[in-house]
């Protein structure tokens, strides 16, 4: 992405400097001053006479380029220099960053590429949940620890939108066939209820509040590991972080989006956005 921004802020220098004759004036004169000094420090080295501060040569520099009279911009030309130069990168920013959708709560479009494969495997069979796991797998002191009120979640797949649920699905069988990594819901259609009851955890569970989390129309979910027939949540695990990268890749390629990259970052978390919710709608 930086060199999107450079460029674009290349291309709005060059298009100022060919439709601002006073911006090439002005910038001429500058030079010309520039190599002046250059020019007359040289000659001081060379003479060995006394230099003047440094701060005084800027000074007189900058009263000297003020007093142009090309520098004499009329607000128009300021106007369209500042849009010429800005305008791009501004562009180039807003494209790129998706998250800015996110932060407002405005319905958004899927914009990652679903690789031909996965797109194949969508339009193909209609995949079925796994048999859930053992409700004591949930009610560990670990999880407990981790996840407070876990055990209380709902891991109904038949909530779930259907298109999201199929994409999940589709994430969970390439996880295992893969990589081998067995996946589990831990956390699927959230009530608006239990919405407001983690929210008034904190911030670090949840910033979205009842009817602004993707949770509540079925079109999230929160999914770890099960390992020798235990749930691992400690993101300390390295075995679990390397998952949770191969997870993510899948995830967006399935056309989800993660939550391993936002600034609270929540592994665990995809949704499929196709609707707006709220003014913030993840986790």
């Amino acid at each position: 992405m930086p060199w999107i921004l450079t460029l674009a802020i290349l291309g709005g220098l060059a298009l100022s400097w060919w439709a601002l004759p006073e911006l090439r004036a002005v910038s001429g004169e500058w030079i010309r001053r520039r190599l002046g000094a250059w020019n007359s420090r040289r000659r001081h080295r060379q003479s060995n006479e006394p230099r003047q501060p440094i701060g005084t040569e800027i000074r007189q520099h900058l009263v000297g380029l003020a007093r142009l009279p090309e520098n004499q911009f009329r607000w128009q030309e300021t106007l369209m220099a500042l849009l010429l130069v800005g305008l791009p990168p501004a562009l180039a920013w807003w494209l790129h960053d998706e998250r800015r959708v996110a932060d407002h709560g405005i319905a958004h479009v899927q914009t990652r590429a679903v690789n031909d494969h996965v797109a194949w495997l969508l339009e193909g069979e209609r995949l079925s949940p796994p048999a859930p796991p053992p409700p004591a797998v949930f009610e560990t002191t670990e999880v407990e620890t981790l996840r407070p009120g876990l055990a209380q979640a709902s891991r109904d797949w038949s909530l779930l939108d259907e298109d999201f649920r199929q994409r999940l699905l589709l994430v969970f069988r390439l996880m295992q066939e893969r990589y081998g990594y067995e996946m589990v819901l831990i956390e699927g259609y959230r009530s608006p209820q239990r919405q407001a009851q983690l929210q008034s955890m904190g911030v670090h569970v949840t910033n979205a509040g009842p009817h602004e989390s993707y949770h509540q129309h079925g079109l999230a979910a929160d999914s770890a590991f099960l390992r020798d027939g235990k749930l691992v949540l400690s993101e300390k695990d390295p075995w679990a972080m390397e998952g949770y990268r191969l997870y993510g890749e899948l995830a967006e390629s399935a056309g989800l989006t993660w939550g391993g990259r936002w600034k609270m970052r929540d592994y665990g978390h995809v949704e499929l956005r196709s609707i707006a919710i709220g003014r913030r709608h993840h986790q």
